[in-house]
């Protein structure tokens, strides 16, 4: 038994050290994406790999986590582990996202005793293969996407290993910043490590240990508890992915959502097949949108660990493009075909809590790199993502230019774009007319534009939203769809969504990003509130939408 001051403390103190864990690897990182967009997840797990603490970081990451340690303790055995060893993986079956996507996986001890492991994971601006940025629009397969890495020591005893060490760093480009990065990811396990420690010391490992099975067992107390809120039957819904990069034809993600009792069954049969392009998402990701989905509607308060998805059962065909064969391309389908899950869950659940769903999304990171060579030679790679238009709601309109559910990534500050990198923001604004109406509108989207002062460079898009725009919900209108541009000598060229083109000096790529939708018809949203959308510039005529 633990009393509850104890239960407490311990609980904020894990929490924090998830948090610290994060600034840690912000302010030690050498890459743009990880020090000022924040692209990395932190989190704590028990010895059994079952998630007990996360930082306030990415959805995507943060639920692939509950899986990650537990394939690592698969092929890792417990007694081959030692106190200051960090193993890296970015491998799809070892709770993979995509490739840049690497986690550090560290166990703890205390007095010689396992009692935890330490994780983050930090995306990698490149990890090889067949383009800077390991960003293959027209991709066929997982090795043009560049080092797949099963799980290896980098650190052993706390010290680098050498060989290992050499062997990653070799295969991927700006190797310097890597080395770096690396660094900052086994800084803030081994700040987590020492902390724990402190923790287990000031109340003892078997209190500590006790206090983590109460937390789950807490948290999915409280999630059964919500779940049996929800109307018992099957809810369907369903939603496209634009093309797979290699091909026009949209990709269908289906669900089925089951309520019975106080548990969820999410069914994805008659989701399309394998994807030849790199759209396709590792099961794990599937299961993470998921969760994400279910925690977001029923219970964002509820401590997030792995309690909290033991109600939850996932059913995903093999063979799909939810759990692709293993030599698959996928460095989209991590945060392209997630979206769709998450909207795909939304519209199915939407005839039962219609009070709680919120109309789609921008749903696409808007991935834009730009990269090329600096006057000196070095490489650059800017890795940005842009957000757009939250769907509207019953209670609310959609937030502006933010990014939307799996994703909680920062945009770089135009200062930091201009100061590391040959290239010039020209615009960076919000996007009028973009949302689409109704009673509560959908978030406008946002519009920059970057010009190329270098002599060469290389443009990547990895985007969804192009073709199937955001959906309205209760006869919302739908958001605008994305749009990227590049203007070149007087003319203007449309950018597919997942395309790599070459650029020369003075080229402009025009980024414009999707409105959310809608909730609720057009025809009843409030004169006052169409007047202010007026003032405020997000339309540009009193009907709504205008020449977006």
């Amino acid at each position: 038994m633990v009393d509850p001051v104890t239960l407490e403390v311990v609980r904020h103190a894990v929490y924090a050290i998830a948090e610290e864990m994060r600034a840690i690897l912000m302010r030690s990182a050498r890459s743009p994406v990880l020090k000022e967009a924040g692209d990395l997840s932190c989190a704590l797990t028990d010895a059994q790999g079952r998630l007990i603490a996360q930082g306030r970081d990415i959805p995507i990451h943060l639920g692939v986590m509950a899986f990650t340690v537990k394939e690592f303790l698969r092929r890792i055995p417990v007694d081959a582990l030692h106190e200051g060893d960090v193993y890296f993986t970015n491998h799809p079956e070892v709770g993979g996202n995509h490739l840049p996507d690497v986690k550090a996986v560290m166990p703890v001890f205390h007095r010689g005793r396992l009692v935890a492991f330490a994780i983050n994971l930090a995306h990698w601006p490149d990890v090889g293969g067949a383009r800077r940025g390991s960003y293959v629009a027209a991709a066929r397969d997982r090795y043009a996407e560049g080092l797949c890495i099963p799980p290896v020591a980098l650190f052993l005893g706390g010290r680098p290993n050498p060989g290992m060490m050499e062997l990653v760093l070799s295969n991927v480009r700006g190797r310097e910043a890597r080395e770096g990065d690396i660094l900052a990811q086994y800084a803030a396990n081994a700040v987590a490590a020492s902390r724990l420690r402190d923790v287990c010391d000031r109340f003892g490992a078997e209190v500590v240990l006790r206090c983590f099975d109460r937390f789950l067992d807490e948290s999915d107390r409280l999630m059964r508890a919500e779940i049996a809120k929800v109307p018992a039957g099957e809810w369907r819904g369903e939603d496209w992915l634009d093309d797979d990069g290699v091909g026009e034809a949209p990709l269908r993600i289906a669900v089925a959502v089951r309520a019975a009792g106080d548990t969820l069954t999410f069914d994805f049969a008659g989701t399309a097949p394998e994807a030849r392009g790199p759209l396709n998402a590792t099961r794990f990701v599937t299961a993470s949108a998921a969760f994400y989905a279910a925690r977001a509607l029923l219970g964002p308060e509820i401590p997030a660990n792995d309690g909290c998805y033991r109600a939850f059962a996932v059913r995903v065909p093999q063979g799909s493009v939810l759990d692709p064969g293993p030599d698959a391309p996928r460095v989209g389908g991590n945060h392209e075909t997630s979206q769709r899950v998450v909207d795909a869950i939304l519209r199915a659940l939407a005839p039962a809590l219609p009070d709680r769903i919120v109309a789609g999304g921008a749903g696409t990171s808007g991935l834009v790199m730009l990269s090329g060579l600096q006057d000196d030679g070095r490489p650059f790679i800017l890795y940005e993502v842009h957000g757009g238009g939250e769907g509207g709601s019953a209670g609310r309109d959609g937030t502006n230019a933010i990014r939307v559910h799996m994703s909680n990534v920062m945009n770089t500050p135009v200062e930091v774009i201009e100061s590391e990198y040959p290239l010039r923001v020209e615009c960076c604004e919000l996007r009028p007319d973009s949302a689409g109406m109704g009673r509560h509108r959908g978030g406008v989207g946002l519009r920059r534009a970057y010009r190329l002062l270098g002599e060469r460079g290389e443009l990547t898009t990895m985007i969804e939203r192009m073709r199937v725009p955001p959906w309205g919900a209760f006869g919302g209108e739908a958001g605008a769809p994305f749009r990227v541009t590049l203007e070149r000598g007087g003319e203007r060229l449309r950018i597919r969504g997942k395309e790599n083109r070459d650029l020369v000096r003075g080229d402009l790529v025009v980024v414009e990003s999707c409105g959310g939708g809608g909730y609720g018809p057009p025809g009843d949203r409030p004169s006052d509130l169409r007047d202010l959308d007026l003032a405020n510039g997000h339309i540009t005529a009193r009907g709504g939408r205008g020449p977006a």
